[in-house]
């Protein structure tokens, strides 16, 4: 009988991973472009059209831009180890499948568990924000909805009375719509999806080439209005907005050609991304002082402000429509992720039956589906995006060592990519996240240490005597 330690540090051979299936195998139908676009979908969205205009607002003035650029460094050096194992593993699960097959179960566990809070938040976050552009362009069509729909609890601007909000209902809708998507099957939800993501990337591109003619050089300045501890701060709350590759390496069992196309999408979608966020926000911040910029619709009102409400309706009714994008790529990595821990036992495997002709895990997605929707329908953004930023940190960390790890313990493995400045480029994608990390509210290690013991509890009382490696 194997010690309770055994069963924590037992390694899922990487091998039986790619040979598995267990009657419960997703459908390769996802080309290199698809995969891109579905990184470049869960990158660009929140990011950019909410996030950007609240950090600017509240934390970093004109250097949202440094913030930015520093996430995005973080982010790169972790993209690396992501590609790599992409390449390897070509399984669903992500930082679950890798930390399990490398560091052993419970930290597979312990970051699978973390990614389920952590991804149905970001759909929830996403979906809030969508529901701040939906407002704003009624609010250009002079169509106002009912109070009690328009927001959760709590969040009543000035001049509404306390209590008239009671759902954020849009939100809602949002999040059980884009369930509905994925469970129409992969290779329908990717049309849907690689369509969206041309759309946002071209409301993008009109942001900058139209909003660089309004730049004035005097919004600029002071730049480090909060100074540098500001734009790091910044750099900590925007970080979510640079990792969608994370939740669209999840798809690596429904791609083909696996190990040659995830590495290419996972770099690909996140240079594509940052030369776009580096580029809008100077556009904002240009065209407005940052103390006037709209946090709920940056680029819309923006616009707005300077005669231009024609192009603002459009970025509305883009931002709507392309950031559903966002919460197409991290539910479908939540529901992959579950999906994996499921198959291989540390969940029940009812969870990980899959539609019988659409091969897509259907009750996990109308579930994780609900959970988003509540999480939209009654929490403001700012709690709901605290529950976002640590567990991904920790993911990026696992991958990092994990990559480290592997590539000294395992050097005979076949690498369709390999990490470049081994060990120095994961070490500084582990430095940089750990810094991030102490940049967090407390609130947040609150709220982190309460789902990691819930996940403790599960773990030992289910998890580790119903594994598939302990059955064996």
């Amino acid at each position: 009988m194997p010690s309770v330690l055994d069963g924590m540090v037992r390694r899922k051979p990487i091998e039986q991973i790619e040979d598995e299936s267990g009657g419960a195998g997703l459908t390769r139908t996802l080309g290199l472009w698809q995969l891109t676009a579905i990184g470049v979908g869960g990158i660009i969205g929140a990011g950019i059209f909410s996030l950007a205009g609240a950090v600017a607002n509240e934390k970093a003035g004109p250097a949202v831009l440094i913030s930015f650029l520093v996430a995005g460094i973080a982010s790169a050096a972790a993209a690396f180890s992501y590609a790599e194992f992409a390449g390897l593993i070509p399984k669903a699960g992500s930082a679950y499948t890798y930390g399990y097959a490398v560091l052993g179960e419970f930290t597979g566990w312990a970051i699978g568990w973390d990614l389920l809070l952590e991804y149905t938040a970001i759909v929830a976050v996403v979906a809030i924000g969508i529901s701040g552009y939906f407002d704003d362009l009624l609010g250009f069509m002079h169509v106002h909805l009912p109070l009690w729909m328009s927001g959760a609890p709590g969040t009543e601007p000035k001049g509404v009375a306390d209590g008239s909000y009671k759902i954020n209902l849009f939100a809602v809708l949002l999040c059980l719509l884009i369930a509905w998507v994925l469970n129409l099957g992969m290779k329908n939800a990717a049309r849907f999806e690689t369509a969206l993501v041309y759309l946002k990337v071209g409301i993008v591109l009109l942001v900058i080439v139209v909003g660089v003619f309004k730049i004035r050089s005097g919004n600029y300045s002071p730049f480090f209005p909060f100074g540098l501890t500001g734009a790091f701060t910044g750099a900590a709350t925007v970080f979510f907005a640079v990792f969608g590759y994370d939740a669209m390496s999840t798809a690596a069992e429904e791609s083909q050609e696996a190990r040659k196309h995830m590495p290419k999408a996972i770099l690909y979608s996140l240079a594509i991304s940052m030369v776009l966020y580096v580029a809008a926000c100077l556009v904002l911040t240009g065209m407005v002082d940052y103390r006037d910029i709209n946090p709920n619709a940056a680029f819309s009102s923006a616009f707005k402000s300077v005669g231009l409400n024609t192009v603002g309706i459009i970025i509305a009714v883009g931002a709507i429509l392309g950031v559903l994008t966002v919460l197409f790529t991290f539910m479908m990595g939540a529901t992959r992720v579950w999906f994996s821990m499921s198959r291989d036992g540390l969940l029940p495997g009812w969870f990980a039956r899959t539609h019988p002709t659409r091969h897509v895990p259907t009750r996990i997605t109308w579930i994780l589906g609900a959970a988003s929707a509540v999480i939209a329908g009654f929490l403001p953004i700012a709690e709901a995006a605290e529950l976002t930023n640590i567990g991904i940190l920790l993911a990026f960390i696992v991958v990092c060592v994990a990559v480290i790890v592997l590539r000294y313990r395992r050097p005979d493995l076949p690498r369709e990519f390999r990490t470049p400045g081994m060990p120095v480029v994961p070490a500084v994608g582990i430095l940089f996240s750990i810094w991030l990390i102490t940049f967090l509210e407390w609130q947040t290690w609150v709220r982190f240490a309460v789902w990691f013991l819930i996940g403790c509890a599960i773990y030992f009382a289910y998890s580790r005597r119903h594994s598939l490696l302990n059955r064996r």
